[in-house]
């Protein structure tokens, strides 16, 4: 992480700005991590949490029970929050969608 001190007013936009990236760009990343998956499972799964998440796993499997346990132990209010969260990322997500246009001609 690069930290910015009192940086000039010049650098404010360039310092900003949001990465971009294409459609392509995208779906070529996310069809590789699909394939990567699909070819090796588990190994492929462990290492982009590596190099995504930063943190190694032992296991990346939760038992029945422990989801259980994890469910009771949280309280009504924040279950609700998760709940408010998970609808309005998956809303956010659902309007990014782009749809393929394919259009032949003779």
């Amino acid at each position: 992480m690069e930290k910015y001190f009192n940086p000039a007013r010049e650098e404010w936009e360039s310092l900003l700005a949001r990465p971009t990236q294409t459609v392509d760009d995208i779906e070529n990343t996310v069809r590789s991590i699909f394939s990567a998956v699909k070819e090796r499972g588990d190994a492929a799964v462990n290492e982009f949490t590596v190099n995504y998440d930063g943190v190694s796993l032992e296991s990346s499997s939760v038992t029945p029970q422990e989801l259980q346990s994890a469910a009771e132990s949280l309280e009504e209010p924040l279950k609700k929050a998760i709940q408010r969260a998970y609808t309005n990322i998956w809303k956010f997500h659902e309007a990014q969608k782009t749809s393929v246009l394919k259009v032949e001609t003779s």
